[in-house]
């Protein structure tokens, strides 16, 4: 009887054993690295939001602030108008089309408030699409401080006021 080469079933079932619980330790540590960079990315996202109502305010005044959408632009290239005000890319300004999508694992709005006699004000929001996409909410105001909730608090800010009612985001 000749003696063949190779593993048996035993040391393969081993080194099968070794890697399941090597990758049973590094999966939850990846997914909680992805979060915490979907919640950087949702951070400077609402930065880049405000920083565009502030532009779109300033570029058309009698307008006031405005939605989400009309921040993008239509197509390339971009001709400014107060439609499609190009200030942000239209991957975060087409935000919710088609339902569900958003950019990094969150959905974003952009609410345009008052009126040019009482005075233009607006807020933002960016919220997890799912509890494994981000750890907390994030909003702003037309005072331009991000705000967000406690981690682990995943709720739709509902208004302005209710924005500023949260505690400043740490930069």
């Amino acid at each position: 009887m000749r003696k063949q080469k190779g593993f048996s079933l035993i040391e393969l079932l081993i080194v099968v054993a070794i890697i399941l619980i090597i990758a049973a330790i590094a999966i939850p540590n990846l997914m909680r690295a992805r979060m915490a960079a979907n919640d950087s990315s949702a951070a400077a996202s609402e930065r880049s939001v405000v920083t565009a109502e502030v532009g779109y305010i300033a570029s058309y005044p009698t307008v006031g602030y405005t939605a989400l959408a009309a921040l993008g632009g239509a197509a390339a290239p971009c001709v400014p108008a107060p439609a499609n005000g190009c200030l942000i890319d239209n991957n975060l300004a087409a935000n919710g089309t088609p339902a569900g999508s958003g950019k990094s694992g969150y959905s974003f709005a952009a609410t345009p408030g008052g009126a040019a006699a009482t005075g233009f004000n607006f807020y933002t929001t960016a919220t997890p699409l799912a509890n494994t996409t981000g750890t907390k909410a994030y909003c702003a105001g037309d005072d331009g401080v991000i705000r967000t909730q406690a981690a682990g608090t995943i709720t739709l800010v509902a208004s302005r006021v209710a924005c500023f009612g949260l505690n400043p985001m740490n930069n």
